[in-house]
């Protein structure tokens, strides 16, 4: 990862705003500004790992939190009964554009497959 702080960092930092959802001491949810869907919400680890093929096996509990709070906010969201899409975006080819590990929570539309 560089030396500078992704946009994700700052918003962690506290140094740019975010319309937050969901906080604890591993993770931060917040709305896209870029939506995708009527609900788009972006889940993001503190820790600083740049995309799923930068997690080791050190950070098995991490991923495993990830996962469970994504669908602990689409529940808290009402999303979780009509249904919703998780999406990891990993390196340029997959889409990624923040090299900060993010889930992407998408809902509020049918969702197409395959997505792109």
């Amino acid at each position: 990862m560089s030396d500078e702080k992704t946009i994700f960092k700052k918003i962690i930092d506290r140094e740019i705003p975010a319309n937050i959802i969901f906080e604890d001491d591993h993770c931060i949810a917040f709305y896209d500004v870029s939506p995708q869907a009527p609900v788009h919400v972006l889940l993001i680890p503190k820790e600083e790992i740049e995309n799923v093929a930068a997690l080791q096996l050190e950070n098995k509990e991490l991923a495993g939190h990830l996962l469970l709070t994504a669908g602990k906010v689409a529940r808290e969201l009402g999303i979780d009964q009509a249904g919703y899409r998780v999406v990891a975006n990993c390196g340029a080819d997959g889409g990624q554009s923040v090299d900060h590990l993010h889930l992407h929570i998408l809902a509020g539309r049918q969702l197409k497959w395959p997505p792109g």
